[in-house]
């Protein structure tokens, strides 16, 4: 069995994360998706709410787990007994850092390959930063995260604005 992680902050997940997960499964038999605790990023979600969003959003897939870590990937993927870690790549901007990362991975552990996947077109130019910037602003993401995450989304912001 080749078991594949798909790690990120994941703040919060959209459909463009869950069609590289759809995507994913197609090519693994299995996948985690690892909710990364980093420190460099100030959330929205705390990493329980995350990991819940997810949950909520993927249930339909048996052969997916989601977890959360903490430290260097490379590690928590050869504990795991992962072959492969599974990168978005949206636009030609994001393969420099994205590469960097893979060769210092390989580095590290040349046992574990990294996957680029392009996202499907309709979510070529989806971020967690602008699905939360466009709620923020009282806009709609219908169809650009699943409705629980939208609600969420909502909620949260709203009771920022208040406060």
């Amino acid at each position: 069995m080749k078991l594949a992680i798909y790690p990120g902050t994941f703040d919060p997940v959209t459909n463009g994360h869950l069609d590289l997960v759809k995507r994913g499964l197609r090519i693994f038999d299995e996948l985690i998706i690892a909710v990364a605790l980093n420190p460099k990023k100030q959330p929205l979600f705390s990493i329980e709410e995350r990991l819940e969003l997810i949950g909520e959003s993927v249930r339909e897939y048996d052969n997916l787990r989601i977890e959360s870590f903490d430290g260097l990937l490379v590690d928590y993927v050869r504990e795991r007994g992962g072959a492969a870690i599974i990168r978005g790549l949206r636009a030609v901007s994001d393969f420099e850092y994205e590469m960097q990362m893979a060769l210092m991975n390989r580095r590290m552990v040349n046992t574990i390959e990294t996957v680029f996947m392009m996202p499907s077109e309709e979510y070529s130019y989806l971020t967690s930063t602008i699905v939360k910037e466009v709620v923020s602003l009282g806009g709609s993401v219908k169809g650009l995260v699943p409705e629980r995450v939208e609600e969420a989304l909502r909620r949260r912001l709203f009771l920022r604005r208040e406060s």
